[in-house]
């Protein structure tokens, strides 16, 4: 047996376990996957104690839920799916997210990529983390996870041009903090994020 079949076959007896409600297999994909997914809980949570319990209730319906995993597509793949709905759900739950229709106007000045491309990844994520909910959400769902604004919408239960104005919002709040944070001269105060 190959390599890949060997492991593609360790994943099938896993899922099984854990369908079968076998805790043992349910800690073993918890350990595998657990630090992966608590990052992905970090990008929607306001503060680490906030992603734990994403991360939390988020495997709790992943076990719950597992029996519907066909096997298509990565297990990977669709446990993120399941955090990043859990994250969702919370903070709808929360009502943080506020209908907004005013499209704030975001002036972009390709001057600053080199400003952009010299901030730190974990600069970077400390920044959006300090974003208010509505638009920390909005956010990373169209900049990290690629969704465009009618989808934004759905997922979230806004409307598109609510999307479209906390996307705007959000990017202008994060051109100001990277200018302070990073002593942008009063020269060159326009950016592009």
């Amino acid at each position: 047996m190959s390599r890949q079949k060997e492991i593609e076959q360790q994943f099938e007896d896993l899922v099984a376990g854990c369908a079968s409600g076998n805790r043992e297999e349910q800690g073993r994909l918890y350990q595998f996957f657990s630090s992966r997914m608590f990052a992905v809980c970090l990008y929607y949570a306001k503060d680490q104690t906030d992603a734990e319990d994403i991360l939390h209730d988020g495997f709790m319906k992943v076990f719950k839920s597992i029996k519907q995993y066909k096997g298509t597509g990565s297990l990977e793949g669709w446990i993120k799916r399941i955090m990043i709905n859990t994250a969702l759900e919370r903070f709808r739950k929360q009502n943080y997210l506020y209908s907004v229709e005013e499209v704030v106007e975001v002036v972009e000045d390709e001057g600053y990529e080199n400003i952009v491309s010299s901030i730190n990844f974990q600069d970077l994520i400390d920044l959006i983390r300090e974003l208010s909910p509505q638009y920390r959400i909005v956010f990373n769902l169209y900049a990290v996870e690629g969704h465009s604004h009618k989808e934004i919408a759905d997922l979230l239960e806004i409307s598109v041009g609510t999307s479209k104005s906390n996307l705007a919002r959000a990017r202008k709040i994060l051109q100001e903090k990277v200018k302070v944070k990073f002593a942008v001269p009063a020269s060159q105060n326009k950016m592009v994020i």
